[in-house]
């Protein structure tokens, strides 16, 4: 799904009026849309069916009243705070406000203590205050309505964007709306995944307003946001008649004996992943750490200067991963240089193997993928820290892609993919409770599984992405955000797989 800043959303409705679509016509629709994901939330969480609107006086707040109306519809009870007198608000705010109150909505009026407004009652919020136009710092009584919305505890879900965020670049410079979703209308705004927009948005959810597919077609754009719905036919099919290195064979050159969880974790992760085989190369000296090791897992010692026997278990592979929990001795940097160039088979290069990999210009081998964090991109972009993503960053990992020949995938909250002549993906999947020790690990060896199962880096790297993250979002609604662990991720890959709904 493309993503688009909001100059260019608005350059496509407004391409669209001029062809003669209707704007009341798209506010009807993202207004039912938007009612149809507050119903959704209220449901699935058991919430009390008494919605508080928060207006402003543009179209967001228009959006707002119409969703208002057909909730009423359902029977809930609707209030709305019209922060601004009606008079001074667009048309089509004044025309779906008179409907509202017609339709049996309440606007407050002023006799309700403000505070206790977002208490008494209410189970939801919906924030159309104002929309992707905003830029800046929000004024009273603005901030501070957005201050009791949040501090209230009430869900809040957000008319295309989140009040206060700046949809251009994803800055907050004062109060913002903390929603749990963002219902964004027709396509998902830079913004969200840039600075603080990632904190405020919650979870994703689209509406569709109407705007033809044409108008999206013809609008070229740098991001792209992956979905279920275009990753779901590339998951590799799995034949009735295939064997174990039809499924995919994949070796592992990982672990230390300071380190031995990152290679159990990373080749139990391309076990669950889909491998046929996969088998861990790991130092003579870790052998008593394994014992915690899958029992299907292919276990083979290595000498550290043993190249050519390393080698040969590589590029007999479907795929190898190579650097979860290796170490950075002198030793293992030796070993790297002389295994890396030569490697033959998809790779994906993790941990140590990017801390090496930050120290030399080795030639890499074709259709690799690393899988840095921050803290490892930093040091193989030569910056001192990365305290944001922003667009500087992320060109600056388009152009080390491209250069490098590879798919570079930077971990995080969200998770982007660059790969040379082709959009930068964002992964939207995913949950805090994966900022967890050997969650990396997980995804390498999941990664590594996609790749010797035959599909191409990039498909990979978003695959496995989209993949790692929704386990870790299926793994927190049992779990809880506090308490998934990296082992837990991989217990979800089913539903993930399954492409399940949350």
């Amino acid at each position: 799904m493309k993503i688009v800043t909001s100059k260019e959303m608005a350059a496509l409705e407004s391409q669209a009026y001029k062809d003669g679509l209707s704007e009341e016509d798209f506010m009807e629709l993202a207004g039912e849309g938007v009612a149809f994901i507050v119903t959704d939330y209220i449901e699935n969480h058991g919430l009390e069916p008494h919605i508080l609107l928060l207006c402003g006086k543009g179209n967001n707040a228009g959006d707002a009243y119409v969703a208002g109306i057909h909730l009423l519809e359902l029977e809930y009870q609707v209030t709305a705070l019209q922060v601004v007198p009606i008079d001074q608000t667009g048309n089509l705010c004044k025309t779906n406000y008179k409907r509202f109150l017609e339709a049996g909505g309440k606007a407050w009026d002023g006799k309700t203590p403000l505070d206790q407004l977002f208490y008494y009652g209410v189970g939801l919020i919906v924030d159309g205050l104002f929309g992707t136009g905003f830029r800046g710092t929000v004024q009273e009584p603005f901030a501070s309505i957005i201050d009791l919305a949040n501090k209230s505890g009430k869900p809040i879900i957000a008319i295309d964007i989140p009040s206060g965020l700046n949809g251009e670049d994803g800055q907050v410079e004062g109060e913002v709306i903390n929603a749990v979703e963002t219902a964004f209308l027709g396509l998902p705004k830079v913004g969200f995944f840039l600075r603080e927009g990632w904190d405020c948005v919650g979870k994703l959810r689209r509406v569709d307003f109407g705007l033809p597919e044409k108008y999206i077609e013809e609008r070229h754009t740098k991001m792209t946001m992956l979905t279920a719905d275009f990753l779901q036919p590339l998951l590799p099919k799995v034949r009735r008649s295939r064997n174990k290195y039809q499924a995919g064979y994949v070796v592992g050159l990982a672990g230390s004996r300071e380190m031995p969880g990152a290679a159990i974790l990373s080749a139990t992760a391309a076990l669950h992943g889909g491998a046929g085989i996969v088998r861990m190369l790991y130092p003579e000296d870790m052998r008593d750490e394994l014992i915690q090791a899958p029992i299907e897992l292919l276990k083979t010692a290595y000498q550290p200067d043993d190249y050519a026997t390393i080698l040969g278990y590589l590029n007999k592979a479907s795929a190898v991963y190579v650097g979860p929990g290796l170490g950075q001795s002198p030793a293992v940097r030796k070993l790297l240089s002389e295994v890396l160039p030569k490697i033959e088979v998809p790779c994906v290069l993790d941990a140590d193997a990017l801390n090496f990999l930050a120290e030399t210009t080795v030639k890499l081998p074709e259709n690799t993928i690393l899988t840095p964090h921050r803290g490892e991109l930093s040091r193989l972009l030569k910056l001192n820290h990365i305290d944001e993503i922003n667009w500087e960053l992320l060109d600056a990992c388009q152009k080390f892609a491209t250069k490098r020949s590879v798919t570079l995938l930077l971990k995080g909250g969200p998770t982007f993919i660059f790969h040379r002549d082709k959009p930068i993906s964002v992964n939207p999947a995913g949950d805090p409770g994966m900022a967890t020790a050997g969650s990396g690990d997980v995804l390498t060896g999941l990664i590594a599984a996609l790749l010797a199962q035959g599909m191409p880096a990039a498909h990979a790297a978003m695959m496995g992405a989209f993949l790692h993250g929704s386990a870790g979002e299926h793994a927190a609604i049992d779990l809880t955000s506090y308490c998934v662990t990296a082992s837990d991720i991989i217990n979800y890959f089913p539903e993930a797989m399954m492409f399940t709904e949350l």
